[in-house]
């Protein structure tokens, strides 16, 4: 079932989402050789974590480094791997 059919008032995981999300991906491939789906899957998911979170913290990079367990150092390798500074 896709995503866009499920009743908004459904609780999912964000785990759920992303196993129902690959397993479309993967059925959609039609034939196609795939390499590297880890990096894919993660900056997919890593640059609207990093957006969320520095919109949360209001652009504070302290408290989204101390939110996300990272040093700063590297949330700020990642926003700019991703554009977000």
């Amino acid at each position: 079932m896709p995503l866009s059919t499920i009743k908004s008032t459904e609780h999912l995981t964000l785990r759920a989402c992303v196993e129902k999300t690959l397993q479309d991906y993967f059925a959609h491939l039609d034939g196609a050789h795939v390499n590297d789906v880890y990096n894919l899957v993660l900056s997919e998911v890593e640059a609207p974590l990093f957006a969320s979170v520095m919109q949360h913290v209001q652009g504070n990079q302290t408290r989204a480094s101390e939110m996300l367990g990272l040093n700063r150092g590297t949330l700020r390798k990642k926003l700019k791997q991703y554009n977000l500074l």
